[in-house]
C-alpha cells in the first residue's frame, strides 16, 4: 500500500453520516482532551499507555505538539468535543527509521469509520517524519483495532504472552502489527 500524504486539516463524513474535523492537536486542547479521556469506558484505560484523564499527561502531550519527531491529530465533532486522538512518534537512535502509533476513539464514535480515517492519516504523518516502518501494539482482545490496521496493510509481527498488565494487575497478551511505508 502506498501511503497518501497527510491531509490535515480536513473534514470527513463517516459511514453513519456524522461529520468530524480532523486536525493537528492545538495549544487550547487540554480541557477537551481531558473531557475525551474522562468519557472513555474504564476498560479502555486498563490497557492505555497515556491516561488522557490526567491533566499532567494531557499537558505533556499538548506541550509536545511541535516536537520534531512526534505528530498528534484529533477528530473534533461539530459541538467542539474531541472524539478521537492519534499519535505517531519516531523512535530514537538505532530505531529512528521506525515510528510507533497510538489511536483512541470515543466509544460513541466507533464502528463508523472514524478509526480507519484517523489510522490512515496518522500513518501518513508517520511517513512524513521520514520513517520506513510503523508499528502499533495493542492487547490481543482489541480485535477491532487490529482489523483497522490490517486493512491498511499492517501485518502481525509478534504476539507477546502476558506481556502487559492492565491497571488492575491482570496480565494480557500484546500483539504487534507493523507496516513498511513507501
Amino acid at each position: 500500500m502506498t501511503t497518501a500524504p497527510p491531509q490535515v486539516p480536513f473534514n470527513a463524513t463517516l459511514r453513519d453520516g456524522r461529520a468530524v474535523h480532523i486536525r493537528m492537536i492545538e495549544a487550547g486542547d487540554n480541557e477537551r482532551l481531558i473531557a475525551f479521556g474522562a468519557a472513555l469506558p474504564e476498560n479502555d484505560w486498563l490497557h492505555a499507555e497515556n491516561d488522557l484523564r490526567s491533566p499532567e499527561v494531557v499537558a505533556r502531550l499538548v506541550n509536545a505538539r511541535d516536537a520534531e519527531h512526534w505528530r498528534q491529530i484529533v477528530a473534533v465533532a461539530p459541538d467542539g468535543a474531541i472524539v478521537a486522538y492519534a499519535s505517531a512518534r519516531q523512535l530514537p537512535g538505532r530505531s529512528s527509521h521506525v515510528a510507533d502509533i497510538q489511536l483512541i476513539v470515543d466509544k460513541a464514535w466507533r464502528r463508523c469509520g472514524l478509526g480507519s480515517v484517523m489510522a490512515g492519516e496518522i500513518v501518513a504523518h508517520a511517513r512524513k517524519l521520514g520513517v520506513d516502518k510503523v508499528f502499533v501494539d495493542m492487547v490481543e482482545e482489541q480485535t477491532a483495532g487490529q482489523a483497522i490496521f490490517t486493512r491498511l496493510g499492517f501485518k502481525l509481527e509478534g504476539r507477546l504472552i502476558n506481556h502487559i498488565r492492565d491497571r488492575q494487575g491482570k496480565p494480557h497478551n500484546l500483539v504487534v502489527l507493523a507496516h513498511h511505508v513507501e
